[in-house]
Order: C-alpha cells, then sequence, then structure tokens
C-alpha cells in the first residue's frame, strides 16, 4: 500500500488567494483532520481598494496596503482552521508585482525579480519540514497570467525538485513530495456560467460579469486536463465568511465576491485541480477524482 502523509501544503501568491482559489479545500481540509501549512508569497501591496475609506492606502499614496491585507489574511486563516501560515522567507520580504507590464513589476523587491533559487530553498526546506502529502499552487501560467502568481508556480515547482535531491542547500532529510496539483476551473462549465450570468446581469445590480474566461484567476483548462473535483458545498459558509475576511479587495453577496471594479464572481461550492505530475507526462482523462487523496493513500503517515 502506498502511504501518504495526509497534510496539504498550500503556495499562494497574495492574501485572499488562498481563499478565493483554495477556501473550501482548505477548510475541508482541516474539518477531516488533515495538517494544513499556506505560505503566502507577498502581502498584496499592489491591489487595488474596494473600500472608498482605504483609498489612501494605496501604493501611490500611503504605500500601507500590505499592512492591512496582512491583518485581512490573518482573519482569513483563522476563520478557515488554518494554524500554520508563513510568508515566504519573511513578511514583507518579497513585494507584490502588479499585474503583467506595470512599472512595479521592475522594483528590486517585486517578487517577479525573485531569486528562483533563493525563494525556492526557502520553500523546500518547509516541504522537508511538513512532509506534505500534497502540495497545490498554480499553473505555468499563473491561472490568468500574473506574475506573482506564475513566480509562485516556478518556486514552488523548483522547490519540489530541491526537497528530493540530496543538496548542502537544504538542509532535513530529503522527501519526494507524492502529489502535486495545480488550481485550474473547468472551461466549459465556467464558460457557461458566465453566459448565463451575463444574460441576467440586470437582476445582479451593483456588479458586472466579465465573460472573457481567459480573466478567471483560477485558470481554465479542458475537462480532460482536470483530475481532481472537491466538493466544499459543506463548507460554503466558511469560504464566505473567509472571503469576506479580504474586504479591501472585495465584498461578498449573495454568493458572489465583487471586486473593486465591481465585477462578479460566483463563490464556488467545488474546487478544481491539475494532477501536474500527470499532466507533465502528457497524461489526460475524463474521469474526476473527488477528493486530493484517494483510497490507496495511508490515513495516517506524517
Amino acid at each position: 500500500m502506498t502511504t501518504t502523509p495526509r497534510s496539504v501544503l498550500f503556495v499562494h501568491a497574495h492574501p485572499d488567494d488562498e481563499t478565493g482559489s483554495t477556501g473550501g479545500t482548505i477548510a475541508r481540509c482541516v474539518a477531516e483532520g488533515v495538517a494544513v501549512t499556506v505560505v503566502t508569497c507577498t502581502r498584496g501591496e499592489q491591489g487595488k481598494i474596494a473600500v472608498p475609506e482605504l483609498a489612501h492606502c494605496a501604493a501611490d499614496q500611503d504605500d500601507t496596503l500590505g499592512d492591512v491585507r496582512s491583518a485581512e489574511l490573518a482573519a482569513a486563516n483563522s476563520t478557515l482552521g488554518v494554524t500554520d501560515h508563513r510568508y515566504l522567507i519573511a513578511e514583507g520580504f518579497y513585494r507584490d508585482s502588479g499585474r503583467m507590464g506595470l512599472p512595479s513589476n521592475n522594483r528590486p523587491d517585486a517578487f517577479w525579480q525573485a531569486d528562483l533559487d533563493q525563494a525556492a530553498i526557502w520553500l523546500a526546506r518547509v516541504i522537508r519540514e511538513t512532509r506534505p502529502g500534497a502540495l497545490v499552487t498554480y499553473d505555468p501560467i499563473g491561472g490568468y497570467n500574473h506574475p506573482d502568481h506564475i513566480q509562485a508556480h516556478r518556486v514552488a515547482m523548483r522547490a519540489v525538485q530541491l526537497a528530493q535531491t540530496t543538496s548542502l542547500r537544504v538542509p532535513g532529510t530529503p522527501y519526494e513530495v507524492p502529489r502535486v496539483y495545480w488550481c485550474a476551473v473547468p472551461r466549459r462549465l465556467i464558460q457557461a456560467e458566465l453566459d448565463d450570468l451575463k444574460a441576467r446581469e440586470s437582476e445582479l445590480p451593483g456588479l458586472w460579469i466579465n465573460t472573457d474566461a481567459g480573466e478567471y484567476p483560477d485558470g481554465v483548462h479542458d475537462d480532460s486536463e482536470i483530475a481532481v473535483q472537491v466538493d466544499v458545498s459543506d463548507y460554503m459558509d466558511v469560504k464566505c465568511a473567509a472571503t469576506a475576511c479580504h474586504r479591501t479587495q472585495l465584498s461578498v453577496r449573495d454568493g458572489f465576491s465583487i471586486l473593486a471594479s465591481g465585477r462578479g464572481n460566483r463563490i464556488q461550492d467545488r474546487e478544481w485541480f491539475i494532477d501536474a505530475m500527470a499532466w507533465q507526462q502528457g497524461i489526460r482523462g475524463t474521469a474526476w477524482r473527488d477528493w486530493l487523496f484517494d483510497d490507496n493513500d495511508s490515513p495516517t503517515d506524517n
């Protein structure tokens, strides 16, 4: 029998990503006794602000948004039940790079400019310490081509490599992560949902629907590329409450998260993942598992 530790390491780019992309899965992990570690790469200093009275915190004004979002992240993690949260290397070590092509990408402290091995060595140490049965991060284009999401993917995948090799740069016993997942959403389902919502936009006052699935933050993929569909319907209250903690970035109303721009997305009661190792081998399928682990995985080996 394969023995896979029942623990998961989530690697996310900014505060609110842990909830928007994987909040239901995190809450379900906690409820089922799966150990959870969340690593956040930046404090989200470049984010757009949805709360008018906090507009002065923006990067081009007081530049204090990172402080606020750090507190929001702590509240969201507490709501989800996360007790092991870490910033990559240290809080504030890397700065939010902003969307692709902005001048903020070029700051020397921007995560987009991070030395890949420096960041990955630190994360490899966390992998060897926590020995996760699965690691969750983004696909190679970061879902929607955000530089920090792309960099989080690169760092996570490099850390998985480093953690399993003998290296004086990474202390501890080598460890091979059994499963690596990338956040995703099924293209056909999400596009149909966006089109339906757009047709009913007049019934949804105060928000607008962007039908460009390429802007969906988790990254759209064909059904055959997705390996796991996690039912988080029993944890929607927790997921919505954690989402609402990130109030500088969005509001929550009637099952929607609404960005500062007024763009709304439904808060999903399922979360989807690509099996990265199978994907890299060109393996595709149509049958989706319903959990990060399967029946052959040991329930306790951590």
